[in-house]
């Protein structure tokens, strides 16, 4: 039967699939057909034509076809994401390079991926005071994921060389860094080590350690195979959850996982 008669029979749902399969305008063989069967140029500027005309009638096809690819680009993603969490858990989790605020025997786990320039995790800072403060049983993993210019990567480098220095005053030194107004960078990340009394020659020279820029390349390997790329982000069991959400919705994941194992029961 000729393209035209199947494409004329088949209606909206052939044109959906046709879209949703990559099968389009300028098709150089028919549905599939080997090359030997390929449309001659009437037959394809027929089949355009008609493909136009469709879809000129029938616009919200295409809503549906992308709509369609959107859903199974999601499920792919999100397949692809639980693999990565369930290789990568003794490097998301349990990291000597992540610093553990809170509870470090826990019995539920948040991880955060944040930038000391990032304004959106600035505003979050308040939510995970308040989870360590309010939330005696919760361990937290601070990573460093510096994605917003150079002086954020200066500031991830400082940061890495205060745990190197002085672990046990990093928490300190984060909230001061993060909680500050204006650029970070270098400058102003040895400044807030300063003001928690953290001696920044120490800090000057522990900076050409190798480990430093091995804990910045952890961190963004880890970030890469979950499909993080911006910040605050943040792993909770089996599920990431991108952006700063606020208190709520962190403290239902919790919750869940208590629950049920879970960040959503």
């Amino acid at each position: 039967m000729p393209p035209l008669t199947l494409l004329r029979r088949a209606g909206r749902s052939a044109i959906a699939a046709c879209l949703a399969i990559g099968i389009g305008v300028g098709l150089g063989a028919g549905f599939g057909a080997s090359p030997a069967s390929a449309l001659d140029d009437a037959q394809r500027k027929e089949f355009e034509t008609v493909i136009r005309d469709y879809l000129i009638k029938n616009p919200e096809v295409i809503q549906e076809a992308i709509a369609e690819l959107q859903k199974r680009q999601a499920a792919a993603e999100a397949s692809q994401r639980q693999q990565a969490l369930a290789a990568l858990k003794p490097q998301i989790f349990d990291s000597p390079r992540g610093i553990v605020v809170g509870n470090p025997q826990g019995d539920v786990t948040l991880v955060e991926f944040f930038d000391y320039n990032c304004g959106y995790c600035k505003r979050a800072l308040a939510d995970m005071q308040e989870l360590v403060k309010n939330d005696p049983k919760l361990k937290v993993v601070l990573k460093e994921f510096p994605v917003l210019g150079p002086g954020s990567v200066e500031a991830a480098q400082v940061a890495v060389a205060v745990r190197l220095v002085a672990p046990d005053k990093y928490y300190a030194f984060h909230q001061k860094l993060l909680g500050d107004r204006g650029q970070a960078n270098k400058a102003k990340a040895l400044a807030a080590a300063a003001d928690v009394g953290i001696d920044t020659a120490a800090l000057e020279k522990k900076l050409s350690d190798p480990e430093i820029n091995a804990t910045l390349q952890e961190s963004l390997q880890i970030a890469d195979q979950l499909g993080i790329d911006g910040t605050p982000s943040y792993v909770v069991g089996d599920a990431v959850i991108v952006g700063a959400v606020g208190h709520d919705q962190i403290r239902g994941a919790l919750d869940a996982m208590r629950k049920c194992g879970k960040a959503q029961c």
